[in-house]
Protein backbone atom coordinates (compact mmCIF):
# COMPACT_ATOMS: atom_id res chain seq x y z
CA UNK A 1 0.00 0.00 0.00
CA UNK A 2 2.87 2.64 0.63
CA UNK A 3 4.59 1.31 -2.44
CA UNK A 4 2.06 2.50 -4.54
CA UNK A 5 1.20 5.60 -2.93
CA UNK A 6 5.13 6.30 -3.26
CA UNK A 7 4.85 5.45 -6.84
CA UNK A 8 1.76 7.96 -6.96
CA UNK A 9 3.43 10.93 -5.76
CA UNK A 10 6.69 10.44 -8.03
CA UNK A 11 4.31 10.11 -11.06
CA UNK A 12 3.02 13.59 -9.66
CA UNK A 13 6.22 14.71 -9.21
CA UNK A 14 7.40 13.98 -12.88
CA UNK A 15 4.00 15.35 -14.77
CA UNK A 16 4.81 18.38 -12.87
CA UNK A 17 8.11 18.22 -13.76
CA UNK A 18 7.65 17.86 -17.16
CA UNK A 19 4.91 20.36 -17.47
CA UNK A 20 7.51 23.22 -15.63
CA UNK A 21 10.12 22.10 -18.21
CA UNK A 22 7.84 22.68 -21.28
CA UNK A 23 6.86 26.46 -20.25
CA UNK A 24 9.24 29.43 -22.00
CA UNK A 25 11.46 30.73 -20.35
CA UNK A 26 10.13 33.91 -19.02
CA UNK A 27 12.50 36.40 -21.33
CA UNK A 28 11.17 34.40 -24.18
CA UNK A 29 7.29 34.47 -23.46
CA UNK A 30 8.19 38.69 -22.89
CA UNK A 31 10.17 38.92 -26.42
CA UNK A 32 6.37 36.77 -27.98
CA UNK A 33 4.17 39.44 -26.05
CA UNK A 34 5.83 42.34 -27.57
CA UNK A 35 6.81 41.10 -30.97
CA UNK A 36 2.82 39.86 -31.29
CA UNK A 37 1.49 43.38 -29.61
CA UNK A 38 3.80 45.11 -32.13
CA UNK A 39 2.08 43.14 -35.28
CA UNK A 40 -1.52 43.18 -33.91
CA UNK A 41 -1.07 47.12 -32.88
CA UNK A 42 0.02 47.80 -36.84
CA UNK A 43 -2.84 45.60 -38.42
CA UNK A 44 -5.19 47.28 -36.40
CA UNK A 45 -3.98 50.67 -37.11
CA UNK A 46 -4.27 49.85 -40.65
CA UNK A 47 -7.45 48.60 -40.58
CA UNK A 48 -8.94 51.46 -38.54
CA UNK A 49 -7.09 53.81 -41.02
CA UNK A 50 -9.23 51.99 -43.87
CA UNK A 51 -12.39 52.20 -42.37
CA UNK A 52 -11.48 55.99 -41.65
CA UNK A 53 -11.37 56.13 -45.14
CA UNK A 54 -14.58 54.41 -45.69
CA UNK A 55 -16.21 56.50 -43.53
CA UNK A 56 -15.16 59.76 -44.71
CA UNK A 57 -16.20 59.28 -48.43
CA UNK A 58 -19.33 61.35 -49.50
CA UNK A 59 -20.29 60.72 -52.94
CA UNK A 60 -20.89 64.26 -54.97
CA UNK A 61 -24.38 63.13 -56.24
CA UNK A 62 -25.71 60.17 -57.93
CA UNK A 63 -23.66 60.11 -60.38
CA UNK A 64 -20.56 59.50 -58.33
CA UNK A 65 -20.49 55.80 -58.48
CA UNK A 66 -16.47 55.95 -57.98
CA UNK A 67 -17.05 57.37 -54.71
CA UNK A 68 -19.62 54.70 -53.86
CA UNK A 69 -17.44 51.81 -55.21
CA UNK A 70 -13.92 53.10 -53.56
CA UNK A 71 -15.41 53.18 -50.05
CA UNK A 72 -17.02 49.80 -50.51
CA UNK A 73 -13.25 48.93 -51.62
CA UNK A 74 -12.09 50.32 -48.37
CA UNK A 75 -15.11 48.79 -46.15
CA UNK A 76 -13.95 45.32 -47.43
CA UNK A 77 -10.19 45.54 -47.48
CA UNK A 78 -10.89 46.54 -43.87
CA UNK A 79 -12.84 43.91 -43.08
CA UNK A 80 -10.54 41.34 -44.47
CA UNK A 81 -7.51 42.54 -42.53
CA UNK A 82 -9.86 42.71 -39.13
CA UNK A 83 -10.81 39.12 -40.13
CA UNK A 84 -6.89 38.36 -40.26
CA UNK A 85 -6.37 40.22 -37.23
CA UNK A 86 -8.75 38.55 -35.44
CA UNK A 87 -7.28 35.28 -36.19
CA UNK A 88 -3.64 35.96 -35.26
CA UNK A 89 -4.67 37.31 -32.00
CA UNK A 90 -6.47 33.92 -30.76
CA UNK A 91 -3.14 31.94 -32.05
CA UNK A 92 -1.35 34.39 -29.64
CA UNK A 93 -3.86 34.11 -27.19
CA UNK A 94 -4.16 30.13 -27.38
CA UNK A 95 0.00 30.69 -27.45
CA UNK A 96 -0.06 32.49 -23.82
CA UNK A 97 1.38 35.85 -25.34
CA UNK A 98 -1.17 37.90 -24.83
CA UNK A 99 -4.62 38.64 -23.09
CA UNK A 100 -8.13 37.88 -23.90
CA UNK A 101 -8.73 41.85 -24.45
CA UNK A 102 -6.41 42.21 -27.69
CA UNK A 103 -9.74 40.11 -29.59
CA UNK A 104 -11.79 43.12 -28.80
CA UNK A 105 -10.07 45.47 -30.44
CA UNK A 106 -10.27 43.56 -34.34
CA UNK A 107 -13.98 42.45 -33.23
CA UNK A 108 -15.05 46.14 -32.92
CA UNK A 109 -13.45 47.02 -36.51
CA UNK A 110 -14.94 43.84 -38.26
CA UNK A 111 -18.37 44.92 -36.77
CA UNK A 112 -17.50 49.00 -37.84
CA UNK A 113 -16.75 47.15 -41.71
CA UNK A 114 -19.50 45.36 -42.09
CA UNK A 115 -22.06 48.10 -40.37
CA UNK A 116 -20.30 50.43 -43.45
CA UNK A 117 -20.45 47.57 -45.97
CA UNK A 118 -24.33 46.82 -44.78
CA UNK A 119 -26.45 49.66 -43.20
CA UNK A 120 -24.26 52.59 -43.14
CA UNK A 121 -23.42 52.35 -46.86
CA UNK A 122 -23.32 55.60 -48.96
CA UNK A 123 -26.02 55.70 -51.72
CA UNK A 124 -27.80 58.19 -53.85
Amino acid sequence: MNETKIETKNQTKNQTKKQTEQRPSPAASRTGTVVCSLVLTMGNLVTAYLELLAYAVEPAGPWDSEAIAHSNFAAGLALVLAVVTALLSWVFMKAEWLRRWWIAVPAALVLAAILRLTLLAPDF
